[in-house]
C-alpha cells in the first residue's frame, strides 16, 4: 500500500513538467478592451472618451496593487465565457463562492484577537479580558526566543524576552498561560513555526491536565517553515528535517488530534514583506503544495491530511483585489488537490483561511486613521469569505497595542457581524463583472507563478535559489517607490499631514525578564533531572532514526525539559539553516 502512495506522489510532478508554463493573455488597455460595435465600445468612445477630453481623469492608469488594469466600467462581456462553472455555488467544488453552504448566516466568523506579551500571567490577563470582550477564538503571539527556540535565560533572549509575544520556556509556563481558561471550549491558534511541535505538545499536556482528551482539543498551529526562509526569518533547521517534523505532525494530528489543524499555510507574512497580492496567492499556494508532496512522498493519504490544511492571508487596502484574491484562491486550491494531488474527500479540496488585517499599511503618524483603515480590510476578509479574523489595532505601528485599542479593534469585527448587514449574503460581491473579471486575472498570473516554480522543480528550489525572495523585494521597493512619489498617496504620512498629539504606548516591563528567568531555573532546580535527560537522548535518537517525533517531544515536555533544551536536542541532529542571499 505504502508503494502505491509514493507511486502517486509521483505523478504530480510528471505533469507538472509536461505542463507548458502559462503565460498572461496579451490584452489592450482595461480603458480600451471592447468589442467593436458593442454598448461598451460606442460608451467609451462617444461618452466616456469625450468626457475625458474635457477633464482629464486622476491617472494615465488606474491599476490594482498586482499591476491589474481597472477599467473605467466593466460589463459582461470583459468576464471570460463559462462564468457559471468556474463558480459553482457555495460549498460545492470549486468552492468560489465558499467552503460552508450557509457561510455568515450559520455563524459568525471566529473572532480572533492576535495577543500575547511578558509572562505566562501578563498574557492570561488579556486572554481573559478579551473572552469576556466577546472574543471567539484564542490568538498567541510568542516572543523571539520562543519563536528561535531559546530559553530566556539564553545569551541571545537577552533584552528580547516577552517584547513581541509571550515567553514560554517549559509545560509549566503553558499551564500559566491557560489558567482558568476551558480548552475543551475554547479554539486556539498558536504562531508559531519552527517550535511549533513543541509548543504543540505543550498545549496537549495542558489540556490533558484540565482532563481534556487530545481529541477534544480545537485549534491551530501556524507550522509553516517554507515563509519563514522566503519571508520572515524565524527558521531554526534546514528544510529537509524541517519537512520532516511538519509531516510527522500531519500524521500525529490525523491521529490523536483530528479536530486540530496541523498547519497554517501563511501568505500573510508575504505580503507583509512587500509582495503584491497575486503573489501572495501564487507563492502561498506553492507552499501549500509543497507540504502536500513532502506528506505522500511520507506514505500519508492526501484525503487522511488535506481536511485539516488551513490557510492565512492578510487583508490589504485595495477593497475589491482583496475580496477577487480570496476568491481565486479557493478556487485555484480546489482545482490544485482535484487534479494534482487526486484527492476524492471535497473537503481536502476546500481552502479555509484566516485572515489578519495589514500590518505592514498601519502608520505611526496619525494613528486614528488606522482604525478606517483596519474597518476597510476586515471587510474586505469578510466579503471574500474567511473563516476567521484578527483585527490589528490602531496603535501597533507604535507598540504593542493597549487594551482600548485592542477593544476597539474587536468591535470593528462585531459591528460589521451585527450591524452592517454584509453577514447576511453568501459572497455579496458574486457576479459582479469588476469583480469576477480580477478573480479570473488573479487566477491567470498565479497560475503562472506556479508553473514557473513547477519548472524549477518546487518551492523549497525556487527559495534557494532566491527567487521567491527576489519577486517579493522588487515588488516592495516597486511599492516605496510609488508612495516617495506620491503616485500612492498614503494619508498622514506623504498627504494630508498633521501634528499628532502623543499617543499612549504599552511598554512591557523589563522586570519581567528578569521574573522569567528565576522562574526557568528554579523549574530546572527542582524537576527530575535524570527523566529530563532520559527523555531528550530518546528525542535525539527518535530524530536520528524515522519514527514520528511527536511523542517523543510529548515525553520530553512532560518530564519538564524546557523548550530550548527540546529545540537544542533535534539541533544536535539535525543542525541549523544558514540562509544564501541572493542579490
Amino acid at each position: 500500500m505504502a508503494k502505491k502512495r509514493k507511486q502517486t506522489a509521483k505523478r504530480p510532478a510528471a505533469r507538472a513538467a509536461k505542463r507548458p508554463a502559462r503565460k498572461p493573455a496579451a490584452r489592450r488597455p482595461a480603458s480600451r478592451r471592447a468589442a467593436p460595435g458593442s454598448a461598451k465600445e460606442r460608451w467609451l468612445r462617444e461618452i466616456w472618451g469625450k468626457a475625458v477630453a474635457k477633464a482629464p481623469e486622476r491617472r494615465k492608469d488606474f491599476l490594482t496593487t498586482s499591476a491589474i488594469p481597472v477599467a473605467p466600467v466593466d460589463v459582461a462581456a470583459d468576464v471570460k465565457p463559462g462564468l457559471e462553472a468556474r463558480l459553482g455555488l457555495p460549498g460545492e467544488y470549486p468552492f468560489t463562492r465558499g467552503v460552508q453552504p450557509t457561510m455568515y448566516r450559520g455563524r459568525h466568523w471566529t473572532m480572533r484577537q492576535y495577543a500575547g506579551f511578558g509572562t505566562a500571567e501578563e498574557s492570561n490577563k488579556r486572554y481573559r479580558y478579551l473572552l469576556e470582550s466577546g472574543q471567539t477564538g484564542l490568538s498567541v503571539a510568542f516572543d523571539l526566543p520562543t519563536q528561535m527556540g531559546r530559553d530566556s535565560d539564553h545569551p541571545r533572549a537577552r533584552g528580547e524576552v516577552g517584547k513581541v509575544g509571550v515567553a514560554i520556556d517549559s509545560v509549566e509556563d503553558m499551564g500559566v498561560l491557560f489558567d482558568r481558561i476551558p480548552l475543551g471550549q475554547v479554539s486556539t491558534s498558536m504562531t508559531i513555526n519552527a517550535t511549533g511541535g513543541i509548543l504543540l505538545a505543550m498545549y496537549q499536556a495542558v489540556g490533558e491536565r484540565q482532563g481534556v482528551p487530545a481529541a477534544e482539543l480545537q485549534g491551530t498551529i501556524q507550522n509553516d517553515i517554507l515563509k519563514e526562509y522566503a519571508a520572515r526569518g524565524t527558521y531554526i533547521y534546514p528544510p529537509a528535517p524541517s519537512l520532516r517534523f511538519i509531516t510527522d505532525i500531519f500524521a500525529y494530528t490525523a491521529k490523536v488530534m483530528p479536530r486540530w489543524n496541523p498547519i497554517s499555510i501563511s501568505g500573510y507574512h508575504i505580503r507583509e514583506a512587500g509582495s503584491t497580492a497575486v503573489q501572495e496567492v501564487a507563492f502561498t499556494l506553492a507552499d501549500g503544495i509543497a507540504y502536500v508532496e513532502a506528506a505522500v512522498r511520507a506514505g500519508l493519504d492526501v484525503d487522511l491530511f488535506a481536511g485539516r490544511l488551513s490557510f492565512f492571508f492578510n487583508a490589504h487596502n485595495h477593497l475589491l483585489e482583496e475580496v477577487a484574491k480570496y476568491r481565486a484562491a479557493r478556487r485555484l486550491w480546489a482545482r490544485i488537490m482535484k487534479e494534482r494531488f487526486r484527492a476524492r474527500d471535497p473537503r481536502s479540496m476546500m481552502l479555509r483561511f484566516h485572515t489578519q488585517t495589514a500590518g505592514s499599511m498601519l502608520t505611526a503618524q496619525q494613528p486614528d486613521n488606522n482604525v478606517v483603515r483596519v474597518t476597510v480590510q476586515a471587510l474586505a476578509a469578510v466579503l471574500g469569505g474567511t473563516q476567521s479574523l484578527h483585527t490589528n489595532s490602531r496603535d501597533e505601528a507604535l507598540g504593542l497595542p493597549t487594551e482600548d485599542s485592542v477593544r476597539i479593534a474587536l468591535r470593528t469585527q462585531q459591528i460589521l457581524a451585527h450591524e452592517s448587514g454584509v453577514a447576511d449574503f453568501i459572497d455579496p460581491l458574486g457576479g459582479s463583472w469588476a469583480v469576477e473579471r480580477l478573480t479570473d486575472e488573479i487566477e491567470e498570473r498565479a497560475q503562472v507563478y506556479l508553473d514557473r516554480i513547477d519548472e524549477m522543480g518546487g518551492m523549497v528550489e525556487a527559495i534557494s535559489r532566491g527567487y521567491v525572495q527576489k519577486e517579493i523585494q522588487d515588488a516592495a521597493y516597486t511599492w516605496q517607490r510609488r508612495v516617495e512619489s506620491k503616485e500612492q498617496v498614503v494619508v498622514g504620512v506623504n498627504a494630508f499631514r498633521a501634528d499628532d498629539p502623543p499617543v499612549p504606548v504599552m511598554k512591557v516591563d523589563p522586570a519581567l525578564e528578569e521574573l522569567q528567568i528565576s522562574r526557568l531555573q528554579a523549574l530546572r532546580a527542582g524537576r527530575d533531572g535524570t527523566a529530563a535527560r532520559q527523555a531528550l537522548a530518546a528525542l535525539r535518537d527518535g530524530a536520528r532514526g524515522t519514527e514520528n517525533l511527536m511523542p517523543l517531544v510529548l515525553a520530553a515536555v512532560k518530564a519538564q525539559a524546557t523548550l530550548g533544551e527540546v529545540a537544542d536536542a533535534l539541533r544536535d541532529v539535525f543542525g541549523e539553516y544558514r540562509e544564501t542571499v541572493v542579490l
